[in-house]
């Protein structure tokens, strides 16, 4: 259990200084990584030891493993409320939502990745949950660029039928953030077992998968959601390697589609 969990389950069972202690730590839950057990016993206004009573009353053996668990919660993408003890710091979270585009887009793995899918017969790309939107806007930048480029899962379709027929000269792009669907380190095998290759965009928590060419994305968490904007950024980025890998072939047809929408009158 999470420790708002196990002190909801032991609370009839502390004492009042207790009490008052975990009060404190409800109220903390979102920054309570940043803070050290004797700094957290001065806010809640009680001893070090009823401090630490009260964490062995809820099985913990220390604080140490309280903040372990929070930020294995956090690592996990797990959403966690505003701040109480104050307005979040908007302009650090822009300023780390920077810093994770810059690294991303740093990476040398993103002019192979970019070559692989120019070159590749067919390109399907893949997410779920939160990395479907990803995965979606990749694959609208690339059809751009060449043709054949589907996404999957199709809305209440699985993706099975997707792999068969997929071979050498074809490309996976599985798009992976955290709190992913059980399965998807099998889909990876699935994919590569094809002798597609395979790209993965994910955060640092996702697992390695031996002959995938990775590339990694951090997701800033200083708000209660996870930011995709160093995601997004690095779909473009990847899309745009795809086009200028593509050459005249793509140039011509991004010409092609934009005769379709001026004959179709489709945007504006």
């Amino acid at each position: 259990m999470q420790i708002a969990e196990r002190i909801a389950t032991h609370r009839a069972e502390l004492s009042p200084q207790e009490r008052r202690a975990a009060d404190c730590l409800l109220a903390h839950l979102d920054d309570l990584g940043t803070y050290r057990a004797g700094e957290l016993a001065d806010l809640a206004r009680v001893s070090k030891a009823t401090m630490s009573r009260l964490f062995r009353s809820l099985g913990y053996a220390g604080f140490d493993e309280v903040r372990d668990q929070l930020r294995a919660v956090r690592f996990a993408g797990e959403p966690r409320s505003s701040r109480d003890t104050g307005p979040v710091d908007l302009v650090g979270h822009a300023v780390a939502e920077a810093e994770a585009i810059r690294a991303a887009l740093a990476q040398p793995q993103l002019a192979e990745a970019a070559s692989v899918i120019a070159a590749g017969g067919r390109v399907l790309v893949v997410g779920w949950r939160n990395s479907y939107p990803v995965a979606l806007h990749l694959r609208e930048q690339l059809i751009q660029a060449r043709r054949d480029v589907t996404v999957a899962p199709s809305p209440g379709q699985v993706v099975g039928e997707e792999l068969t027929g997929l071979g050498a000269d074809d490309v996976v792009v599985a798009v992976g953030f955290r709190r992913r669907p059980r399965g998807f380190a099998a889909f990876l095998g699935a994919a590569a077992a094809t002798g597609a290759q395979v790209v993965l965009i994910a955060d640092p928590s996702a697992a390695h998968s031996p002959g995938v060419i990775r590339l990694e994305c951090g997701l800033p968490g200083s708000l209660a959601f996870d930011s995709y904007a160093p995601a997004m950024s690095l779909a473009a980025a990847l899309a745009d390697g795809v086009l200028a890998a593509r050459g005249e072939d793509g140039r011509d047809r991004i010409v092609a589609i934009t005769t379709h929408y001026d004959l179709l009158g489709e945007v504006e």
